[in-house]
């Protein structure tokens, strides 16, 4: 039975079996001999030490697993052995197979070469282009996209981590984390230190330097004190945005599911899709939420640069759940949109006789029981009829005068309604509920239409046409004002008016008159229709009022 040890590896506690830890041993005393001459050998060392724990950990399945010599001859073979590498530090091609694999990138930020959050330059790397495209395409994205490339910017902020270590950093740009990598890397960091000591040498130039990093210095100590003030900032708006959506998305998801709620219906009347409202309340609270709380994690990170409250995973998970609930919300608008692609009718025709010289009369009535007055306008209204059956009430009735080439006048009754086919869209048209009445020459119309809770709210409405032939008398009702929108424009100035279709005029017979500017008194007799040009004929003459029946 083995003996097993306990040792302290990149700051990684691990249990090592004994003829494991002494080979390691021995590869690290291998190591510092080979480094004894090497600038940074302390820096050089921790790094191998924290690059050889990842690898160690990778390879075990719990926290309580007994590293074996096997497992520690395999690392140090991707690790590589020191007499590989020269001990002046130049890597020479090493006889293992391991020396000539590329591992794949890892995502980092490079905050060596940053000019914000090093998110530009990270991306770079990964990609293997230069980071100032990246800039470039996040300029592009706030100066087009409204301020969309800053949000964009944050977000893989806060997602990506920053390379740290001398590990993380050679991972980045996707070569094996050897030895001799190591070293590499921590040399050319050593020379770039040493380069600025040694261009401090006292010269005016130096000392201009000096003063302009002073200066720097303040500077950076300003902004600082500036972005824990924006931080504080963030925190308070994110806080509360978070507080007032999460409160909302509850009582949605609550209230929903209770069947008794007065504007349940309503809102399953209103929603284009099966989806139950908690889902759709549940998909915007996430696509909302998730900004927020990335939006409050960097205003902590910003008061307090040392805090590190979410790893990689759950960074992305959270990532990959705001991208699942934007494209379905998408998806679901959409679908919404697809229910009202297609508009569907459904006319009918009807013949209206008259007598010589007998005058036409028309006019809307209300119904007493769903409204009170006949100018009501009201577009959607959710109802109960007297035998408590739901229903749709809307006055989104629309009356047209028409000039026909018929000898007789007739009425055209069109529903209308919205669908996601030409089929079911005319179906739902023909549900519609409408009324009229037809009383020897009196056209009596309904101010409204109904139609079943279960067809949904698609825009329904009816569009009543009144089909004139020539020399027709046309005597409108004065409530006809709250729906007309044909070309003619009726002046419904006063009641009883009479109007005359004469070729494609229709002319008022007995329109009474308005005083002018000069004091004269004119009336409109005349004006054009069907699409063409309105011509306005005005007479002058006296006073007078109509009083007949």
């Amino acid at each position: 039975m083995n003996k097993t040890v306990n040792i302290n590896l990149g700051g990684v506690f691990f249990h090592i079996d004994e003829d494991a830890f002494q080979k390691l041993s021995h590869y690290f005393e291998a190591i510092k001999h080979s480094l004894s001459n090497s600038s940074g050998q302390e820096e050089i060392i921790k790094d191998i030490e924290m690059r050889i724990a990842e690898l160690i950990t990778e390879k075990q399945r719990s926290d309580k697993q007994v590293v074996s010599l096997i497992e520690v001859e395999e690392v140090m073979a991707i690790m590589g052995q020191p007499e590989d590498y020269r001990i002046d530090g130049e890597a020479e091609e090493s006889p293992t197979p391991f020396k000539s694999i590329r591992k794949p990138k890892k995502l980092y930020r490079d905050t060596d070469h940053k000019v914000i959050g090093g998110v530009a330059a990270g991306l770079g790397h990964y990609f293997g282009v230069d980071a100032i495209w990246f800039k470039a395409m996040f300029l592009i994205f706030v100066i087009a996209g409204f301020g969309t490339g800053i949000i964009a910017y944050l977000i893989l902020w806060l997602v990506i981590p920053e390379a740290v270590t001398t590990s993380e950093k050679i991972e980045m740009k996707g070569e094996p984390v050897t030895i001799s990598n190591i070293e590499k890397k921590v040399r050319e960091e050593f020379e770039t230190m040493s380069e600025r000591f040694r261009n401090s040498d006292g010269s005016v130039g130096s000392q201009i330097h000096s003063m302009a990093t002073s200066l720097s210095l303040i500077l950076t100590n300003i902004l600082q004190v500036f972005a824990k003030i924006v931080g504080f900032f963030i925190i308070a708006i994110s806080s509360l945005a978070l507080f007032g959506i999460t409160i909302a998305m509850l009582v949605v998801a609550f209230t929903s599911s209770a069947k008794l709620m007065p504007w349940q219906n309503k809102i399953n009347a209103l929603i284009y899709n099966d989806l139950p409202l908690w889902s759709i309340a549940l998909l915007g609270f996430l696509a909302l939420a998730i900004p927020l709380f990335f939006f409050l994690i960097l205003g902590l990170k910003i008061v307090s640069n040392r805090l590190k409250l979410l790893g990689n995973i759950a960074r992305f998970t959270l990532l990959g759940v705001w991208i699942s609930a934007v494209v379905a919300l998408i998806y679901f608008g959409l679908n919404q949109a697809y229910e009202l692609a297609y508009e569907g009718k459904v006319v009918e025709k009807i013949g209206l006789t008259l007598k010589a010289q007998d005058t036409l009369f028309v006019k809307f009535k209300n119904n007493d029981y769903y409204s009170k007055e006949v100018s009501d306008q009201e577009d959607f209204v959710f109802t109960q009829d007297s035998a408590n059956t739901n229903l749709i009430y809307s006055n989104k009735v629309r009356f047209r005068i028409m000039k026909t080439d018929q000898k007789t006048p007739y009425l055209e009754i069109e529903k209308l309604a919205n669908g996601k086919s030409l089929f079911e869209a005319k179906k739902r048209a023909n549900k519609i509920k409408y009324a009229f009445e037809i009383v020897g020459n009196q056209i009596i119309l309904d101010n409204y239409l109904l139609t079943a809770l279960e067809n949904k709210y698609r825009c329904q409405e009816v569009e009543v046409y009144l089909y004139l032939p020539e020399g027709v008398l046309f005597s409108p009702n004065q409530n006809i004002r709250f729906y007309d929108e044909s070309d003619y424009h009726l002046q419904l100035n006063s009641a009883n008016e009479l109007y005359k279709m004469t070729g494609n005029v229709l002319t008022c017979l007995n329109c009474l008159a308005k005083e002018d500017s000069d004091g004269k008194l004119k009336t409109t007799t005349t004006i054009k229709v069907n699409g063409d040009e309105v011509i306005t004929t005005e007479v002058e003459e006296t006073k007078w009022e109509y009083k007949g029946k």
